[in-house]
């Protein structure tokens, strides 16, 4: 993956946070993963806050959210090469995406056990700076975007948000959220609440739209 600009010192590092659990239950990249979750989510909170100078706290939260989604981690993915070194077992179309994303955050996980925090920062940042940029005006989340859009059409009627069963393993949990309006349903999933809702919510945009 030369588009990654990192050699690693700690090669079974890489190879590990390519491994999914589908073909390692217990040497896969989960616990990356979580690592890496949490080095993008400061060193892109840092950046932001470096470049948006004049915006509110609630304004630089959805420009994070939006850069730290799961879309944006696997675009990510795809551009460095990431998703063709993957090890993985079956995957069902609904969940490249998310391997793909998770995939990404635990090669910066790895990134950050083999050469530390300033290393896989400065990679961050070369890579999310651009990302960052591309939007002028900080955007809206999804649930926000649904309920102005269903107050309009329906004398300021809500969303109404159903929290169904969750999936996945005990100790990571897959949430799940159905959201209804306008006549129309549709669910997402999340590795949070906030996040499934959210993923509801854009499905139910995208319905709307057609």
């Amino acid at each position: 993956m030369a588009n990654l600009n990192y050699t690693f010192k700690n090669q079974k590092l890489l190879e590990l946070a390519l491994t999914q659990s589908g073909v390692d239950a217990q040497h896969n990249n989960e616990r990356l993963e979580f690592v890496g979750d949490r080095v993008l989510g400061l060193s892109v909170a840092a950046l932001l806050y470096e470049m948006f100078p004049n915006e509110r706290e609630g304004e630089l939260a959805r420009r994070h959210a939006m850069l730290v989604s799961t879309e944006v981690l696997a675009k990510v993915a795809c551009a460095l090469d990431v998703d063709k070194h993957v090890r993985h077992g079956h995957m069902t179309a609904g969940r490249v995406q998310h391997m793909y994303a998770n995939a990404m955050e635990a090669v910066l996980g790895a990134i950050f056990l083999d050469g530390g925090f300033e290393a896989a920062k400065e990679i961050i940042v070369s890579i999310w700076r651009d990302l960052a940029a591309a939007d002028i005006t900080a955007p809206k989340d999804a649930k926000t975007t649904l309920q102005e859009l269903v107050q309009k059409s329906s004398s300021g009627a809500l969303p109404v948000y159903e929290y169904l069963e969750p999936t996945g393993a005990s100790h990571k949990p897959v949430f799940n959220v159905r959201v209804s309006a306008l006549g129309k349903t549709a669910t997402g999933s999340g590795t949070s609440k906030k996040a499934a809702s959210i993923s509801a919510a854009e499905e139910l945009l995208k319905i709307l739209a057609i």
